[in-house]
């Protein structure tokens, strides 16, 4: 299995609601991803990051497959769009 895990810093926190509901969107709808996780930062630290994304997929291949997946194009614009800057990490487990 793969993890990739995604934090997101939006330009404006109004568009917190817009980005958990765009990203939660993905549940269900692409081969090879097994859990979708989104959450929203609660402690606003200055470190903080406004948005986690936890994917769980079945493997690297689900990965590539998830990372083109048309479902995945307009999300990734979304977020383009919304966000001040991201992170991600990718790891098998």
């Amino acid at each position: 299995m793969v993890k990739h895990i995604v934090l997101f810093k939006l330009k404006d926190k109004k568009d917190i609601p817009l980005a958990v509901e765009t990203l939660k969107g993905m549940r269900g709808k692409i081969d090879g991803l097994i859990d979708l996780e989104v959450g929203q930062d609660f402690l606003y630290s200055e470190r903080s990051y406004d948005i986690g994304l936890i994917c769980t997929l079945k493997d690297r291949a689900a990965l590539d497959f998830y990372q083109e997946h048309p479902v995945h194009q307009p999300v990734k614009e979304i977020m383009h769009k919304i966000r001040e800057s991201s992170i991600a990490v990718d790891f098998e487990c």
